[in-house]
């Protein structure tokens, strides 16, 4: 199946998925000190002026601009004028009321008193302590370094929508306008499992024929990273009945189960059978390379509902790209962000690619210092050292060669990394 085709059919299955009264997105309230990453269930809506009264911009001098006005001019050079100071107004203070011909100390944050209606930066003024009294040398104009009530924030305001994963700035948002609590959508609890009498954990000692299991900890970390619930399943041998009890069983409190290994055709691939045996298949097999033994289905509960199912192939960098690129949009519908692709960048090539695939190719790449990508020179589906080093993959739809300098996609694994972007701010005031 083409990958474009494979987005569509994934798409339209998990929306349908959460729709169903059984993949119903549930929800909880949560401290909004300890929100970061989650998706809103809710919109926020200020119940305050941000901030809630004008303010000083910085630190200085609160004064009417008409005393220090020359002739009716209040941009002309104030020569020497001098104001006595009445007072000082620190941050979390409110001021008195400034009488005409006064000025306060003010710093920044500060409510600006009433009868004041600028601050001159105290860079432009000399102060006599002894005197009390202070010397403006710049000119001042009405408004001048006020951060007014609202501006930022009005009362009544939504300031973030539901269906947006919130960020430190988010958090930063639902806490200047005094959300304590924040309703998000609760996490997608993803099983995962690896398949192979070949594995051994780090740890352990490495028998003749025998491997670590990488891919156990490269998925947690996805999983983790996508903001998902990661439930270890462990390593399941490579026999069908194993293989069905460990689908069964982790389908009843899974919203997601994927598996890396197995899903080929080999006598020793036994998941396609369990899959068919304990729920269904929607698709075998892509397009794409490395990747081309990925499998999406769906697995039947006790009570008649369905977990989702994802099969990865085992070589680590197939199971980590297919990942980043299946996996993941999926994930950011559970979680209760809107379905979203990776956005490409047109880039130039600083390599060649002279013998063109049948399928699309998802290739390791770098972006130098000069604007143009190179590649890790080992693009083996089994080099996952490759997927350290690499900053992008360069996306070569089929039959597509490449020379130097040719404009080719790129896509930042920043992108394909980071939680989804989710729903934008609709409203900015």
């Amino acid at each position: 199946m083409p990958l474009d085709e494979a987005w569509s059919v994934l798409r339209a299955a998990v929306e349908q998925h959460v729709a169903s009264s059984q993949g119903q997105r549930q929800t909880e309230s949560i401290s909004s000190f300890e929100a970061l990453g989650r998706v809103l269930a809710v919109p926020v809506v200020s119940a305050v002026d941000v901030p809630p009264l004008d303010n000083s911009a910085m630190d200085g001098y609160a004064v009417c601009a008409a005393d220090l006005a020359q002739a009716g001019q209040a941009d002309a050079p104030p020569e020497a004028v001098i104001l006595p100071q009445a007072q000082r107004i620190a941050a979390g203070q409110v001021g008195a009321a400034l009488q005409p011909g006064q000025c306060a100390r003010i710093f920044t944050g500060a409510p600006v008193p009433q009868g004041a209606d600028a601050v001159v930066m105290q860079e432009h003024t000399s102060a006599d302590v002894a005197a009390g009294t202070v010397r403006f040398n710049e000119p001042v104009k009405a408004g001048q370094n006020i951060r007014l009530r609202g501006e930022d924030i009005a009362q009544g305001q939504t300031v973030l929508q539901a269906g947006l994963r919130l960020t430190a700035a988010g958090l930063g948002v639902a806490a200047s306008v005094g959300a304590a609590d924040l309703t998000v959508f609760k996490q997608a609890r993803v099983g995962i499992l690896t398949t192979g009498n070949e594995l051994v954990m780090p740890g352990q000692a490495l028998p003749p024929g025998a491997i670590y299991n990488s891919n156990r900890h490269t998925l947690r970390g996805l999983v983790q990273g996508a903001g998902a619930q990661a439930q270890d399943l462990g390593i399941v041998p490579d026999k069908l009945d194993a293989t069905r009890e460990a689908l069964r069983a982790a389908a009843e409190h899974c919203d997601l189960v994927i598996s890396s290994g197995g899903v080929s055709v080999g006598e020793e691939d036994h998941l396609r059978n369990a899959v068919l045996a304990e729920g269904g298949l929607d698709f075998w097999a892509l397009a794409i390379k490395p990747g081309k033994p990925f499998v999406f289905g769906w697995l039947k509960r006790a009570d008649g509902s369905r977990a989702l199912y994802m099969g990865l192939p085992g070589n680590p960098v197939a199971s980590y790209v297919t990942f980043l690129l299946l996996v993941r949009p999926v994930l950011a519908v559970l979680a209760g962000e809107p379905w979203s692709l990776p956005q490409t960048m047109q880039l130039k090539a600083g390599f060649a690619w002279p013998k063109a695939d049948k399928r699309r190719e998802f290739v390791r790449a770098r972006l130098g210092a000069d604007g143009c990508v190179t590649l890790y020179p080992n693009q083996g589906s089994g080099v996952l050292t490759s997927a350290v080093w690499a900053d992008g993959l360069v996306d070569l739809l089929p039959g597509q060669t490449v020379q130097p300098g040719d404009t080719v996609a790129y896509l930042p694994l920043a992108e394909l990394l980071q939680p989804a972007r989710g729903a934008r701010q609709a409203d900015q005031g």
